[in-house]
């Protein structure tokens, strides 16, 4: 799987508590593929801290704050899960109305094991084809969704996985998308 992803501008919108290996390898393959990836958060301070396995873990740098960020700038979003940062986001009007900004703007958005809790807070999975971590199944089906069980479902711009093993087929799908 090797892209080229030159020229290409991604953000991954995340908190604290971001599933850790589901913000930083998406980055790290997409920046190996030569995407630039700007960590977005409406966090205070320089950065945020990842959550890996059963405790906290690493902390990534943040490249803007929230209340700067464009939409516009960029051409694709991506949405780490973890239980935490997702549920945080969720609440956050302004995380929603980044993500809504994509979605209008018919750009690609990935969201990964809980992170697609935020697309049924955007109203964006309805009567879409999604996956997700199983116990969000439910959430996403209230919302709308037709969930299923595959490492990746690609639903017009729309992309969503299940878990870290499904990174690969994760990152793979968004340099798809990103390359059309």
């Amino acid at each position: 799987m090797a892209h080229s992803l030159s020229g290409k501008h991604v953000a991954v919108l995340a908190t604290n508590g971001f599933e850790q290996s589901e913000l930083q390898e998406p980055k790290r393959l997409l920046e190996s593929w030569g995407a630039q990836v700007d960590v977005i958060s409406p966090a205070e301070g320089d950065s945020i801290r990842g959550w890996k396995h059963a405790d906290w873990g690493d902390s990534v740098p943040v490249d803007k704050r929230l209340k700067g960020a464009d939409a516009s700038a960029y051409d694709a979003l991506v949405l780490p899960g973890g239980v935490i940062n997702p549920d945080a986001l969720r609440t956050d009007a302004d995380a929603i109305g980044f993500i809504r900004a994509f979605a209008a703007a018919d750009k690609p958005v990935a969201a990964i094991c809980h992170g697609p809790w935020l697309l049924a807070e955007s109203d964006l999975v309805r009567d879409r084809e999604v996956t997700s971590w199983p116990s969000v199944k439910t959430d996403l089906a209230n919302a709308g969704g037709r969930w299923k069980d595959a490492e990746v479902v690609v639903d017009g711009n729309l992309i969503t996985s299940r878990k870290p093993d499904d990174i690969p087929a994760f990152a793979d799908a968004v340099a798809k998308a990103l390359a059309h």
